[in-house]
């Protein structure tokens, strides 16, 4: 099934709106993009990233294999463990990584097309 994005709206699809990364481990970490992630957003607010609300909207890492998933759990233990969030509970949910349905073009860059802020990572 490759949903709309008004079907992933609804909350009944069980869908995230997520980045799929490619990345040349020669050139990048694993755990440096585990580092931009966590920077990237709020990963303690539930269903919710700026002014976006909805289960789309979860903070989730979706993995590829076992070496990806230790290293997502470790980096968020150890960001649980620090002062950084104030002792608020991260809800990052950390799952394996399904099939990836790319957005629709007329979502794609979707503020960038609009003239608004745009995120760090785009």
């Amino acid at each position: 099934m490759n949903p709309t994005y008004e079907e992933v709206c609804t909350d009944k699809t069980g869908h995230a709106e997520a980045v799929q990364m490619e990345y040349d481990p020669s050139v990048v970490s694993y755990e440096d993009l585990l580092k931009v992630f966590w920077e990237s957003h709020d990963p303690t607010t539930p269903n919710r990233q700026g002014p976006d609300f909805g289960s789309q909207y979860r903070s989730a890492i979706f993995y590829h294999d076992e070496k990806q998933k230790t290293a997502a759990m470790a980096s968020r233990d150890k960001l649980q463990s620090s002062d950084r969030f104030n002792k608020k509970h991260i809800v990052t949910e950390i799952a394996t990584a399904k099939e990836f349905y790319r957005a629709e073009d007329y979502h794609q860059q979707y503020l960038q097309k609009r003239g608004l802020a745009h995120c760090r990572l785009c």
